[in-house]
């Protein structure tokens, strides 16, 4: 675990909050209502097409870059998901899973890690049984009062929105790589 960091954005946060996110060496993303607004728009074709936000993209690209892994597990089935992981360099995605805890118990198994290193993202009832068993447990601004309350950090962002850049950013900061990730950008 990385000693306390000295930012003045990491500051900002509870102390608890912080030290469950510093311990986090993966970070667990749903999609519909996470990475996505949870609108779905269906084509003609019945494709259901997904819009995924850049800021929270480039937010997952830094914090792998700073050691903390990503993962997807989401019940729905799309192409655009594996597109937009292989985007991001995510290697663990699980798709079509309704029941979360399998695909959980099988990235643990692939990981070696334990539930306790990881964090997760949620916003609806779906996400509990995963939720409720990592260390570092996060829900979107506009999640479920059932999620929300379970949570160790709410967003003040919207799922789609900027929440998982906004977690991300937490995560950078509490591992003490907030300001090594923004140095390339203000040079």
């Amino acid at each position: 675990m990385t000693s306390a960091p000295a930012s003045s954005f990491a500051s900002t946060f509870d102390p608890a909050v912080l030290a469950k996110a510093a311990a986090t060496r993966l970070m667990i993303f749903d999609v519909d209502g996470v990475l996505t607004d949870a609108g779905l728009f269906y084509g003609e074709d019945g494709e259901s097409v997904k819009r995924f936000n850049a800021l929270d993209g480039h937010g997952i690209k830094m914090m792998q870059q700073f050691g903390t892994a990503a993962a997807i597990i989401t019940a729905r089935q799309s192409p655009f998901v594996l597109r937009r992981a292989k985007d991001l360099g995510i290697a663990h995605v699980f798709q079509g899973v309704h029941d979360k805890r399998q695909a959980f118990e099988q990235l643990l198994q692939q990981t070696g890690l334990q539930a306790g290193s990881c964090g997760y993202l949620g916003d609806d009832v779906i996400d509990l049984p995963v939720l409720t068993r990592v260390g570092f447990k996060a829900c979107v601004a506009n999640g479920h009062r059932e999620v929300k309350s379970r949570c160790d950090y709410v967003t003040t962002a919207t799922g789609g929105n900027g929440a998982v850049r906004e977690v991300c950013d937490l995560l950078l900061a509490a591992q003490g790589n907030y300001e090594a990730a923004l140095a390339p950008y203000l040079a």
